[in-house]
């Protein structure tokens, strides 16, 4: 009997971490001050890609630059309260429509390939890297 409990058990904590690893956006904690969400592509979701949030809604222009991780998550802490342009750059990518957005919400992006590599290095240089 205790052998079956514990082969039940297991089995609800793998199925548990399978629907985390289905839905990586539950992972994701936004504060007030952040934009998160993920960025996937059709071929799933982007690793190592730049998700840009800028406003001109500030004195100055203000730009913040984060990485996606290997789930294709991303955060993008401390932005003041405005409007934010928010897109994703990358290696093989062109760039993303602009979207719009504020803080203290979850963004979920589209990454769009490239359709040949001489349109990928007008938007990701071989100086970026």
């Amino acid at each position: 009997m205790t052998f079956r409990w514990g082969i039940g058990a297991g089995l609800a904590i793998v199925a548990a971490a399978c629907a985390m690893q289905m839905n990586p956006e539950q992972s994701i904690a936004v504060g007030e001050s952040d934009l998160g969400g993920v960025v996937s592509s059709p071929n799933g979701p982007e690793a190592g890609v730049w998700v840009i949030a800028e406003t001109v809604g500030l004195p100055t222009r203000y730009t913040k630059i984060v990485v996606t991780d290997e789930r294709g998550r991303y955060v993008i802490p401390g932005l003041p309260r405005v409007s934010y342009s928010v897109w994703v750059r990358g290696y093989g990518l062109v760039d993303s429509p602009k979207v719009q957005s504020e803080p203290g919400k979850l963004l979920n992006l589209t990454a769009v390939p490239a359709p040949n590599e001489a349109a990928a290095a007008q938007y990701y240089p071989a100086i970026y890297w």
